[in-house]
């Protein structure tokens, strides 16, 4: 048997569609989150992974205090960030962004923390 799901909240940022057995896959499309670096966050129990399906994204990340490394998105390839990664996205009006991460990553288990760019 299969389940089809369609994004029912689109435009809402982070939507989870499915969630089974410790791990969920969810769409990310364009919201406040997702548009200026103003923070980072990374996740305590769980790499994340994403694949960009349309539009442009740029992923920055930071290995602990390390400096930021700018990432442009290509669609169709997989970016996972380890555990512990700082990390932020930014989408474009018309991105689709796919993610899994596991279930039960949440703000308790999330840390964030501002950017200061010069």
């Amino acid at each position: 048997m299969i389940e089809i799901k369609e994004n029912p909240k689109r435009g809402s940022g982070f939507d989870t569609l499915h969630t089974f057995e410790g791990w969920k896959v969810a769409f990310i499309t364009h919201a406040e989150q997702y548009g200026e670096l103003k923070l980072v966050k990374r996740h305590i129990k769980t790499d994340e992974v994403f694949v960009l399906v349309k539009g442009k994204a740029t992923l920055f990340t930071a290995d602990g205090d390390g400096p930021l490394v700018v990432t442009e998105m290509q669609k169709e390839k997989l970016y996972v960030v380890k555990q512990n990664t700082w990390h932020h996205l930014q989408v474009s009006e018309d991105a689709l962004l796919i993610v899994a991460e596991n279930s039960d990553t949440t703000k308790e288990n999330t840390q964030s923390k501002e950017i200061k760019r010069s």
